[in-house]
């Protein structure tokens, strides 16, 4: 008897191992199904304005849809203007990040780094037409000075030069980029910190043992390790900021300048040129050429959001 129980618990075990197992498949394809289809149904949508667009759609400028029988559209200032305003925000996100991260994890106290990462994650919470405000009406007015400085004395390094808006206004790539770098900090931070927070003590304890300075354990223990972390943390953090929406709409202005990277351009995103003209979505060709454009913007967040999980998985199986 005993064996013959055992066996109907082991034929039980299977029959449930079976069906979870055909269930979390099920699961994980409907996710790959759902990024499938919502591709195709871009592209579906756009394939007939591209196919009757009388501009080259990846090199061109212009973006006119008012007339549906002449439609001209391009990506190419709506992917200069993307690009520009959410690496600039990278750029400045990243090192403040790893920097909070850092001390967080190494420098603070438990009963103080818990109500510090708590206050940095909410920034997370705060509503993006909140940043767009704040940014065109509080922060802009703070940056003027930087950016005539910077305007004025490295105005010979493309990224510094004239652009096509007034400084003086705000409405820019420059402040746009900043209020990107504060929207993306949490979602970095975390990352990082999760990350670091994971380094294993016999290596930092070992470190410690030959002498090293707090600095120098953080250098070459904690670094290396979270290395891989960190960049995933700064890709996810791209990928949010390359489709952010209505915090730049409200921040950018005018239409970016042909063949121009400066910082103090104006100009629309992909996702706040989408944003702009919603209102207008009532003939279906007009309406494709922006889905064609959504769909650019989908590739795009597509692929940075697999490099992120990329360089994670890098390090579970390398760290």
């Amino acid at each position: 008897m005993p064996t013959v129980k055992s066996s109907g618990l082991r034929a039980g075990g299977r029959l449930g191992d079976r069906i979870f197992g055909s269930l979390a498949i099920a699961a994980g394809g409907t996710i790959i199904a759902a990024i499938l289809l919502m591709g195709l149904f871009l592209l579906i949508r756009a394939w007939p304005s591209l196919r009757v667009n009388k501009a080259n759609f990846i090199t061109s400028s212009e973006f006119v849809t008012n007339d549906p029988g002449n439609l001209r559209f391009g990506i190419a200032e709506l992917f200069q203007v993307t690009v520009l305003s959410s690496v600039f925000a990278l750029l400045i996100a990243v090192p403040i990040a790893i920097g909070i991260a850092a001390f967080l994890t190494n420098y603070t106290p438990a009963r103080l780094s818990r109500p510090f990462a708590m206050l940095v994650d909410l920034l997370a919470a705060v509503p993006s037409i909140v940043f767009g405000l704040w940014g065109i009406f509080v922060l802009a007015p703070w940056l003027d000075p930087v950016a005539r400085l910077l305007n004025d004395n490295l105005g010979w390094i493309f990224l510094f030069a004239d652009g096509n808006v007034s400084i003086r206004g705000g409405g820019t790539i420059f402040t746009a980029g900043i209020v990107l770098a504060v929207m993306i900090l949490p979602i970095i931070t975390a990352v990082t910190r999760d990350v670091f927070s994971l380094t294993p003590r016999g290596q930092v304890e070992a470190a410690q043992a030959l002498g090293a300075t707090k600095w120098e354990v953080i250098r070459m223990t904690v670094f290396p390790y979270g290395r891989s972390g960190m960049i995933a943390g700064a890709m996810l953090g791209l990928g949010r900021a390359l489709g952010e929406t209505v915090a730049v709409l409200i921040i950018l202005r005018a239409a970016a300048k042909a063949g121009g990277w400066s910082l103090f351009d104006g100009g629309y995103t992909f996702a706040s040129k989408i944003a702009s003209a919603a209102a207008e979505f009532s003939a279906p060709l007009p309406t494709g050429a922006y889905i064609a454009a959504g769909f650019v913007l989908f590739l795009l967040t597509f692929v940075v959001n697999a490099l992120a999980r990329a360089a994670a998985g890098g390090r579970v199986s390398g760290g």
